[in-house]
């Protein structure tokens, strides 16, 4: 096995800070790819930050126990968890991919595919050595610091290259009405001071170039940024393996490859996660068996997919099955569906013909008949009978009583749904680093029948409240 030891060694001496003959030319800078290389970053400071233990806790008992992700998506945890795994490995991937890219670009030959080597080799199948001090909790935090100052300064040059555009297309503007008019009564100041403005604001965008990604090294952060996909990476096989089976195991000691069969996960010695004994304390009721370790070892070794195949599992179980929302293709159709009712459930009176019109197209054949059949029933049977013995107001506060616990749950969805696509259009320029929402917070993993069960009653409860309201006015347009 000296083949290992030696992948090991490159590791441990690629994932320290990369060194460059003091003689050689100066590295190539990142440039005009400072702005994707300040994206990627984003997405692993919101990864990082999704780890920490508050997050997580906040993750357990918050989303994953809401009404709507309970009875729409499921109420097993782990099923649950499973899937936000899923998410942020294929997240960390795409981060990874980025970085591997860049690494074809680093000044030093030797360790262009040391990235490959660490993330798919040494992580996936091979040994890190999580006890080094450049993997604990508090080295982990200056890196991210240290990107986090990368990618604000990189924001700044990005806002004042556009502000820089627009006012040189102004510029452009005045020169041509300049060239055309005479100036007069004291014109030629107000184009001094505009052209004072524009050179400021060409020396801010030679300030935040110096500070920002757009001068700094390949080498430089192609060295940040798989340091901390090595530790996310540790990260979530330390939080999600007591409670996803197929995640790679996270063992203290080291073992064969071939010997891959053990699946208890140990109690970790290493600070990989601040506050450990709490997380230890959360976790151990869905755990199982925790073998404490008294004697402190080296190495922790992450068994890959070619030992263990259903690792693939993991990622692969974001697909979601065919009962749900997200197979029929319907998630963000749905999602429209609910917002555009909860604003007219608060404004009942806004509904006139042309708002029944678009919320009635944007149905599908299946909604309209079961919002149709609901209906007949509702107005043949019982609810004629009410009308005469009731007024309006009263059976119309009923209803929005009734839809409003209904939108509690139903609402939060839909919006988690829209800001799930939001956070993910390759469109937008996206620098911010805040957790983001998971795709097993929306719709998209929802049981279709449960789905358009809701927003049926949802609609004719709408329709019901829409009726008794203008009904007061003599009015009777929402039947």
């Amino acid at each position: 096995m000296a083949w290992l030891s030696s992948v090991t060694n490159s590791s441990h001496h690629y994932l320290t800070l990369l060194r460059h003959d003091k003689h050689s030319p100066p590295p190539p800078t990142l440039g005009i790819l400072a702005f994707e290389t300040a994206k990627t970053m984003s997405r692993l400071i919101s990864l990082y930050k999704s780890l920490s233990l508050d997050q997580f806790l906040k993750l357990r008992t918050g989303a994953m126990k809401s009404q709507g992700v309970a009875f729409l998506n499921s109420k097993d945890e782990c099923f649950l968890l499973s899937l936000a795994c899923a998410e942020k490995l294929q997240d960390l991937n795409r981060a990874a991919s980025t970085v591997s890219r860049f690494c074809t670009k680093c000044s030093n030959f030797k360790q262009i595919n040391h990235f490959h080597v660490v993330y798919t080799d040494a992580i996936k199948l091979g040994i890190i050595d999580l006890t080094k001090p450049e993997f604990n909790s508090k080295h982990a935090d200056k890196i991210i610091q240290k990107m986090e100052k990368y990618v604000t300064a990189t924001l700044n040059l990005h806002a004042a290259l556009e502000f820089v555009t627009e006012m040189e297309i102004s510029e452009r503007k005045l020169q041509k009405w300049k060239r055309n008019t005479n100036p007069k009564h004291g014109t030629k100041p107000n184009i001094d001071y505009f052209q004072d403005k524009i050179a400021y604001q060409r020396k801010q965008v030679k300030r935040y170039r110096r500070t920002s990604l757009w001068s700094q090294s390949f080498d430089e952060i192609v060295g940040l940024m798989s340091r901390i996909i090595c530790i996310i990476y540790a990260r979530i096989c330390t939080m999600f393996g007591p409670f996803v089976s197929t995640l790679p195991r996270v063992t203290k000691h080291v073992r064969s490859p071939s010997t891959s069969s053990h699946k208890v996960h140990q109690e970790t010695n290493y600070c990989l996660i601040k506050d450990k004994h709490r997380y230890i304390k959360q976790r151990a009721f869905k755990s199982g068996p925790i073998m404490r370790i008294t004697k402190k070892t080296d190495k922790t070794r992450f068994y890959s997919s070619e030992f263990f195949p259903s690792e693939k599992r993991v990622t692969q179980q974001r697909w979601a099955p065919e009962s749900t929302v997200g197979a029929a293709g319907l998630t963000m159709r749905y999602a429209n569906i609910i917002l555009l009712a909860e604003q007219h459930l608060h404004a009942p009176m806004s509904i006139n013909e042309e708002a029944r019109g678009v919320l009635y197209e944007m149905l599908t054949a299946t909604l309209k008949e079961k919002v149709r059949g609901k209906m007949r029933r509702r107005w043949g049977g019982e609810e004629v009978k009410n009308v005469g013995r009731r007024d309006g107001h009263s059976l119309a506060e009923g209803w929005r009583e009734a839809l409003e616990g209904l939108m509690t749950w139903l609402a939060p969805m839909a919006h988690d749904t829209v800001t799930w696509v939001t956070e993910r259009n390759l469109e937008k320029q996206r620098f911010d680093a805040k957790p983001t929402v998971l795709l097993c917070q929306t719709l998209y993993y929802s049981d279709l029948d449960k789905t358009e069960a809701a927003i049926v009653e949802l609609l004719v409860g709408l329709s019901c409240v829409c009726r008794y309201e203008n009904r007061r006015f003599g009015v009777d347009r929402c039947t």
